[in-house]
């Protein structure tokens, strides 16, 4: 059941400000186990739910909720399962003329929806739970990394470690207006909300922070749209039904102003014209064609004209980012450049090395030191020069079964067991070993800069503010000859003056000069 449109809006959105505690008819996400999340909407039912006594129930192998269990608690609670009431749930309901197979008096068949209807009974108020003795979860508040985790998978998502980078190499910052091409499931729209918004659109007319998402697939744009309803972020987000390969990135003909953008396409390379300041110089012109209408209209740039455009594509194969390359080079990108985030998690053990220990598991089997491994070739020799004696009855079977046993049961001294317990150092060498499985995406991101536009009455607007050359003491205003050229003077200058510690005092006193006039 998801939340109403009007009662999202009269709260905010749970994913920016989720309050302390749960409230109705919000989003919560329900912490199975470790890997297992389950997105809910709290629902306040009045009575009866679906055979449930105690309404909304939510049924989990670690046993059943009821909503109303989970509504008005802190964050992070735990819950325990409840003993919930089935009523009337799964049971074969009787037709009114109390026959149980056969037509109906009127000729129409028992089976039909005429006849197996049965009047709501009266809705009661719901039943209080009943906790059991096993069986519990916890309830967590919806953030971008939990909601990547749980969410419903449309299209492959970008994960965490992608995203959290990617959003800072775009400098998406409270009040950002970013680009977002490709949806897909959402798992990034919802990541780079939270890291522009900087309050809800109003009448004031500030800027405020808004992602402009871009999605081809009609199905997974109507569910998109209805997650961000459902979530409270339709003034955040607007998602729009296009093909941005042909269609570009205007809002109704206006320009979004952006300065963030991200391209989760297919053919990053063939959206790219569309994000220039200028209108690109299409193949039509270079062959000489006839120009079409839609080139003769004025062009209107998505980017924002006051700052420099960062850009971000997100591409699985290598011969998509050659591409992209080349076109970023042709429409005048700088400072681009391309990486694999490979994310691992190392967890620091102590690892045990010798070779008194070999049968223990995930035993480095090699000699600590040079006296250990000393020792270890006496005894192995001297146990070759035991054996090779002859020997013969039963003593020698004997001594042989000793000699196995004492092979299989090598075992570190009593002495060294109890330091062991009281040293921690002696249980072996600080190691890292990295986690094999945490969740990520294999891709290759591409990062590029578009700089902002500088005009000729920018430039003498920008001199006449901060004057170049025309001010002394400052580094790098004179070239070498001119440094040459003083540095002599000050040379023939010191020539009649007194001792080295005068002119020391007397540089001293220049520096003090150069700082008090520099405050």
């Amino acid at each position: 059941m998801a939340p109403t449109t009007r009662s999202l809006a009269q709260r905010g959105s749970p994913f920016l400000d989720p309050g302390p505690v749960t409230k109705a008819n919000s989003l919560a996400l329900l912490h199975l186990s470790r890997d297992n999340l389950e997105p809910v909407y709290l629902a306040q039912t009045a009575g009866e739910h679906d055979g449930y006594a105690e309404g909304v129930v939510v049924n989990t192998r670690y046993g059943s909720y009821p909503h109303s269990s989970m509504i008005g608690i802190p964050w992070g609670t735990q819950i325990r399962a409840s003993k919930v009431d089935t009523g009337s749930r799964g049971r074969k309901r009787k037709r009114p003329n109390g026959d149980d197979a056969g037509p109906s008096s009127d000729g129409t068949p028992a089976d039909t929806p005429a006849e197996t209807e049965t009047p709501e009974p009266p809705q009661n108020p719901a039943k209080q739970p009943v906790a059991t003795t096993s069986g519990f979860i916890h309830i967590l508040p919806p953030t971008p990394e939990l909601w990547t985790l749980s969410l419903p998978h449309r299209t492959q998502v970008v994960y965490t470690p992608d995203y959290s980078y990617i959003l800072h190499r775009i400098r998406a910052r409270p009040g950002t207006v970013l680009i977002e091409a490709g949806a897909g499931s959402g798992s990034f729209s919802h990541a780079s909300v939270r890291a522009v918004y900087n309050g809800y659109p109003d009448r004031d007319g500030k800027h405020k922070g808004k992602v402009f998402s871009y999605e081809f697939h009609e199905d997974r744009y109507r569910k998109m749209k209805k997650e961000i309803q459902d979530h409270g972020l339709e003034g955040l987000v607007q998602l729009t039904h296009r093909d941005v390969y042909n269609g570009g990135f205007l809002v109704d003909g206006e320009s979004p102003k952006a300065s963030s953008i991200f391209l989760d396409l297919p053919s990053p390379w063939e959206a790219l014209p569309h994000l220039s300041r200028q209108r690109p110089q299409s193949d039509k012109a270079e062959n000489g064609s006839e120009t079409t209408e839609e080139d003769e209209k004025p062009w209107v740039s998505p980017l924002d004209p006051k700052k420099n455009a960062y850009l971000c594509t997100f591409s699985p194969c290598i011969e998509q980012v050659t591409r992209t390359v080349s076109a970023l080079r042709r429409l005048g990108w700088v400072d681009i450049d391309m990486l694999e985030i490979a994310h691992r998690k190392l967890h620091t053990v102590r690892d045990r090395v010798g070779l008194n220990l070999p049968y223990d598991r995930s035993v480095n089997v090699s000699a600590k030191d040079v006296d250990e491994a000393l020792g270890r070739l006496t005894e192995i020799e001297d146990r070759l020069r035991e054996n090779s004696r002859p020997r013969a009855g039963a003593d020698a079977m004997d001594d042989d079964d000793d000699i196995e046993a004492d092979d299989n049961n090598i075992t570190a001294p009593a002495s060294t067991a109890e330091a062991s317990s009281a040293r921690p150092w002696k249980d072996g060498r600080l190691v890292t070993r990295g986690e094999p499985e945490i969740k990520s995406h294999t891709s290759y991101l591409v990062f590029a800069i578009l700089p902002r536009e500088w005009t000729g009455e920018q430039e003498a607007a920008a001199l006449a503010k901060y004057p170049v050359g025309e001010t002394g003491h400052i580094v790098g205003a004179l070239d070498k000859a001119a440094r040459k050229k003083e540095r002599r003077e000050h040379l023939e200058s010191l020539k009649n003056q007194g001792s080295r510690k005068a002119r020391r005092n007397e540089g001293f006193e220049r520096l003090a000069k150069i700082s008090e006039t520099a405050v």
